[in-house]
Formats: C-alpha cells, structure tokens, sequence
C-alpha cells in the first residue's frame, strides 16, 4: 500500500535518495539560519529585546543544517548541489515572500514593519515545517538512524511555531492587526502554490532515483495537486489563524544542543 510512512522509507533506504532528501533540508536550514541571523542583527532599536529570540531561531535552524549534514556523514555518503527546482527558501524569496536577501546584506536597520513581515513568513512556514515533522515523528520517532534527529527537529519547529504565535498576537495588541493578516493571507497562499511545486520537482528527482513506475509516479503527483486543491480552498487558513501557545517564551534561552550530531 502506497503511504507517506512508506515513501518516506522508500527514500532513507537507498543512499542516493537519502542523500538527495538530506541536502535539500539541509540547505534550507542553513539558508534560514542566515536570514535569522541577518534579521537579528538588523532589528530596529525599538524591538532590540526581540533579537535574542531571533538569534536563537537562527541557530537553531543552523543546528538542523548540521543535524542532516551529520546523517549523512554516519552514512558515508556526501551532499549533493540540489536541483532548483527543489530549493524552497530561494523559491520563496524570488517570489517575494519574506524579507528580501538584497535587503539583508544592507547594513540599514530593519523597521517595526519588516518585524511583522518576517514574523508573518516565519509564521506560514513553520506551520509547514512542524506539521511535516508531526507526521515523520508519528512513523519514524523511533527510527534507529533518523529517530534521535527527528525528534531534536520536531521540538524545535513546535517551539519556532509558538513564537511566532506569541510575537504576533503582540504586535496586533500594538495595532497592527490588519497588516498581520493581509501578510500572512498572502503569504500562505504563495506558500502553498511554491510547496506544490517543489514537491511535485521532488517526487520527480526521487522517482528517477528509485526507479518509480509511471502510474506510481503519476498518483504521488496527483496526490500532491489534489493537497494543493484543498490547501488553495481550505488548508491556508490554517497558516493565518493566531492563537496565543501553551508554550510561552519558546525561544527565552540559548539554543538547545544536539549532542551525538553537531
């Protein structure tokens, strides 16, 4: 029976496509450590008490680009140049979501507004990451080779997420409510449109690694077109609600270690 439980083992059984699946997410996370910390450093005096938590995020994302790098290595295999077409943060920047790079590498203070924007991004997209990881740690928690690393990454998105949640409600409460969710509106809904493709580029790197029949090939894509589908009716508005978190100040520390990986 074709799961997500049984793709997913499909691709960490085979060197190449692990090694594939492992570059892509640590590319991202590592990308996403340096727009933190870009973003830390050019938060505008007035939210200079937010910059602690940004950093945090920021090395965090880092640890997890070396979390995946470190699989690989106890694999023994290398990273790879990934396709692309696969590169959701560069996609997500080229189509205006977030904070642009250009703007970045400016030694100019970032305003309360682009505060709001990157929170409202991080907020879409951390939705994604932790719901991603719920689903891997439901079926490979207790993997012997990837369990210890998923759970690691897990905690980490759920607290990324809360914090999100707990920035925004703040700044609404300072009357920027409306600006909040005419971002996180139209971050979603680019969010979903870029996740579909870039799963779709990924199936299809996969499927050429694996040797994928056409009509196996075929039904994952539908399966992707169908969860975009409900995504573009439905599912965004899951990734524009704010709700304040059970877990309050979620990144109030220094970022957690990953002993046995990096």
């Amino acid at each position: 029976m074709l799961s997500a439980r049984s793709l997913f083992q499909e691709i960490i059984d085979n060197d190449e496509s692990f090694r594939l699946f492992c570059s892509i997410a640590a590319s991202g996370e590592t990308q996403g450590g340096w727009e933190n910390a870009r973003i830390a450093a050019l938060v505008p005096e007035s939210e200079r008490a937010l910059a602690p938590r940004i950093t945090r995020h920021g090395a965090d994302e880092d640890k997890h680009g070396r979390i995946f790098n470190a699989l690989m290595k106890k694999r023994g295999v290398t990273p790879v140049e990934i396709p692309p077409a696969t590169d959701y943060t560069m996609l997500l920047e080229r189509h205006g979501i977030g904070l642009a790079h250009a703007r970045l590498r400016r030694d100019e203070p970032l305003t309360v507004e682009d505060i709001v924007t990157y929170l409202s991004h991080s907020r879409v997209t951390e939705q994604r990451a932790a719901d991603q990881m719920v689903m891997l740690r439901k079926d490979f928690g207790d993997h012997p080779e990837i369990g210890k690393a998923v759970r690691m990454i897990s905690d980490d998105e759920d607290n990324h997420l809360a914090y999100c949640h707990e920035e925004l409600l703040r700044f609404a409460r300072q009357g920027h409510g409306r600006t909040i969710q005419r971002t996180l509106r139209a971050c979603a809904l680019a969010e979903i449109g870029i996740y579909r493709d870039v799963s779709l580029a990924v199936m299809g790197h996969m499927g050429r690694i694996l040797g994928w029949s056409r009509p196996k090939a075929l039904l994952l894509a539908t399966g992707v077109r169908a969860m975009y589908a409900y995504e573009r009716v439905l599912g965004w508005r899951r990734m524009v609600s704010l709700s304040m978190p059970e877990r309050r100040d979620a990144l109030g520390g220094p970022a957690t270690a990953a002993p046995g990986f990096a």
